[in-house]
């Protein structure tokens, strides 16, 4: 988004109407103390089998893998974080990304640690 826009309805417009491959970039969240300090870089977008603890709401502090990402409405997807279904079924909670922090990245992916070489500083450095 390379226009200055001072509406906040435009704003909100072009965030969700964005292309998939800008919107990767809003499903970020913040690293942990840790992990800043060794790949000196503040946030990183979340992938699936990132390891991240919820930091805000009523299921603060509760921690699990990552299982799905859904860029369409920006919503993360954790492994136990649950609810009961009036019919006894369990159902996903869907967790916006700014309100939890990463505390294990998933490093499988070789585009990943170019990027975090990248934004921050190698951690052989």
């Amino acid at each position: 988004m390379k226009n200055k826009v001072t509406k906040p309805s435009t704003s909100r417009r072009n965030r969700y109407n964005a292309p998939n491959h800008i919107k990767r970039k809003f499903i970020s969240a913040p690293l942990s103390p840790s992990l800043r300090a060794e790949y000196g870089t503040r946030s990183m977008p979340v992938v699936v089998d990132d390891t991240v603890s919820i930091t805000k709401g009523d299921r603060k502090l509760a921690e699990g893998k990552v299982l799905r990402v859904n860029s369409g409405d920006c919503k993360i997807y954790i492994e136990g974080v649950t609810r009961a279904r009036q019919d006894g079924s369990t159902v996903q909670i869907p967790v916006r990304a700014e309100n939890v922090m990463i505390t294990r990245l998933n490093l499988d992916d070789q585009w990943r640690k170019d990027i975090l070489e990248r934004k921050g500083f190698s951690a052989e450095a």
